[in-house]
């Protein structure tokens, strides 16, 4: 059974801006480019395609915003979320440099995105990551050297174990790393503001459009219940909801669940003895904690990635005690919202960047592992790139990094995955 069309019961949805609903596909119709995908790669290819001059089709399975776009921790952080020093044997070391400016720059496009055409998506800067262990925290010295090295620009400050306090309000950590150059909003309102954005350059949107069937050749034809679209060229911006959609990149990306709950709106006091300088915050355990306060003051605490394909029954009940072993503060505070979401995970936590080598005018983004606000950003440009030039030196650097197809074939995947983190998660707890 086809998930619902409409966007999760969450925070976000209950307080966006806009969900302006927009119409299925009823016609053939024809383009330079057709983008599969209404989150933030898809709308942001289609922008990116649109200010260089092309014509862009928009087709969506569910709602602008409907899958993670619209629903994940709202942190825009630096990163790729990877250590990409091992990718030096695939692009060598300036192709190593490229990748982490990238995961920098990514961050400062989504800024002046927002700048430029005045999204309300409820922006705030800082970010503090924790450190769960003495160990962790002593290597927060060498990534700040290392952002130095890289000629980062913005403000981050090392924060020992008695300061804490000053950046959040508990006593489980051993330290962090605050970076003022990475923050918080809603990524909602963002990628739906960014589709208005789309639209008023002249990109067509359809919702309600599930792709049927592609036909490759000089012109791709893309089939759908209502109608058909032909195009030059193809994005595929599906990521962890691509399914069976294109073979040859199924298995290369594992739907993952991630949840989130949403506290009641918190007393100023309280607000400000939980996170004071209002920072986007991210542990570093295998199954890690995310959290941030909203703009009227709720706690969002998320995290919790299942590998195994099974939601919770109930995600609050699963979520308030991960929150209260952070927070104990919190034991009565009601959970209003809660709702979860797939984040596409690679094999080697990298984002799928290229084109298809049987069909070169099939181009695609996939798999950003967790870091998809900013990345998603950055790969729409160089899609765009590729497409429009017939060449992208970007591009061409992400795609040189190997696609790792899970092992187990679609049954077991899951399964394998779900034992590895497991193994992790036993390490850890064993220091």
């Amino acid at each position: 059974m086809m998930p619902s069309t409409d966007h999760a019961r969450s925070y976000y949805r209950a307080t966006a801006n806009a969900l302006t609903e927009r119409p299925a596909l009823g016609a053939d119709l024809t383009a330079d480019v057709c983008v599969i995908g209404g989150g933030f790669t898809g709308v942001n290819t289609a922008i990116e395609l649109a200010q260089r001059g092309l014509s862009v089709i928009l087709l969506e399975a569910r709602r602008i915003g409907w899958g993670a776009s619209g629903r994940n921790g709202g942190q825009l952080i630096r990163g790729i979320g990877h250590d990409v020093s091992g990718f030096a044997k695939y692009v060598g070391e300036e192709g190593v440099r490229y990748l982490e400016r990238a995961g920098i720059d990514s961050v400062a496009l989504v800024g002046e995105r927002i700048r430029e055409h005045n999204i309300d998506c409820d922006l705030r800067w800082g970010f503090c990551e924790l450190a769960n262990t003495p160990a962790q925290f002593a290597a927060f010295k060498g990534e700040q050297a290392h952002l130095a090295a890289l000629g980062y620009t913005h403000e981050t400050r090392l924060v020992g174990p008695q300061d804490m306090p000053q950046v959040v309000g508990s006593s489980v950590y051993a330290g962090g790393l605050v970076d003022m150059g990475s923050g918080h909003l809603h990524p909602l309102n963002l990628v739906l503001g960014e589709a208005q954005l789309a639209e008023s350059l002249g990109v067509r949107i359809f919702e309600h459009t599930e792709v049927l069937e592609l036909i490759h050749g000089d012109r791709v034809q893309v089939r759908c219940a209502g109608g058909s679209v032909r195009a030059d060229h193809l994005v595929l911006a599906c990521n962890a909801h691509l399914e069976e959609l294109e073979p040859r990149l199924s298995g290369k990306v594992l739907p993952a669940g991630s949840y989130i709950i949403a506290t009641e709106p918190l007393s100023e006091a309280m607000a400000n003895q939980l996170i004071p300088q209002n920072l986007a915050l991210c542990d570093q355990k295998v199954g890690l904690d995310y959290y941030r306060l909203s703009a009227d003051r709720r706690l969002l605490f998320g995290g919790a990635c299942h590998y195994s394909g099974r939601d919770p029954a109930d995600i609050a009940a699963y979520m308030q005690p991960k929150m209260l072993k952070v927070f104990p503060q919190l034991a009565h505070t009601a959970i209003e919202f809660q709702w979860g979401g797939k984040i596409g995970i690679t094999a080697n936590r990298f984002p799928q960047v290229g084109r298809l080598k049987q069909y070169p005018n099939v181009f695609y983004a996939q798999g950003y592992s967790g870091h998809g606000l900013n990345v998603t950003h950055w790969c729409a440009r160089l899609l765009a790139e590729g497409i429009h030039a017939g060449h992208s030196t970007g591009l061409d650097i992400f795609s040189q990094v190997p696609h790792m197809t899970f092992p187990g074939g679609k049954a077991l995947r899951s399964p394998l995955l779900a034992l590895g983190m497991l193994w992790y998660r036993l390490k850890e707890l064993m220091g």
